[in-house]
């Protein structure tokens, strides 16, 4: 078992979520679902036999996701960053996590469908980020800033200074 486990509260869309997660990346899948007996339901106002929690695995990442009801909603000062090697898997993954209502934010930052923040992030973009010349970092985040999703053929232009 890991030692950390991020755990993501829902309102009532943890299986939803949990397989439409396992949908989009690679190497995922759902593990075990969790039920409200009788006398949890009874406590939290749920349904006996509705889902109370779904494990799940995400690239060899676990996650928990309870359906927790309304109380508590997602916000930016927590997000997931998916590492990206090519421009196409910046493009997959941004179709694919904003698709069904999510929404397209800066500097590669989006919001699912659920409201969970992502960051997709080109690995390429970090290397020049931190280039020892602060001149070509510069020009990289001023491009970056500049966009919602990252398109690495620009980043590549404004390190080399076009």
């Amino acid at each position: 078992m890991q030692k950390i486990t991020p755990f993501l509260w829902f309102d009532d869309q943890a299986e939803q979520a949990a397989k439409f997660y396992t949908s989009v990346f690679k190497n995922s899948k759902v593990d075990r679902i969790l039920r409200y007996d009788e006398a949890s339901a009874k406590a939290a106002g749920r349904p006996a036999g509705s889902v109370l929690t779904v494990e799940f695995e995400i690239e060899g990442q676990k996650f928990t996701a309870l359906n927790g009801g309304p109380q508590f909603k997602f916000n930016e000062s927590v997000s997931f960053v998916v590492n990206c090697k090519t421009q196409e898997e910046v493009d997959y993954f941004w179709e694919k996590l904003t698709a069904g209502g999510g929404q397209e934010s800066e500097c590669g930052w989006l919001k699912d469908k659920f409201g969970l923040s992502w960051q997709i992030t080109p690995t390429v973009l970090i290397d020049m980020l931190n280039d020892k010349d602060p001149k070509k970092a510069g020009q990289v985040m001023k491009a970056m800033m500049q966009m919602q999703k990252i398109e690495i053929n620009k980043l590549k232009a404004a390190y080399a200074g076009k």
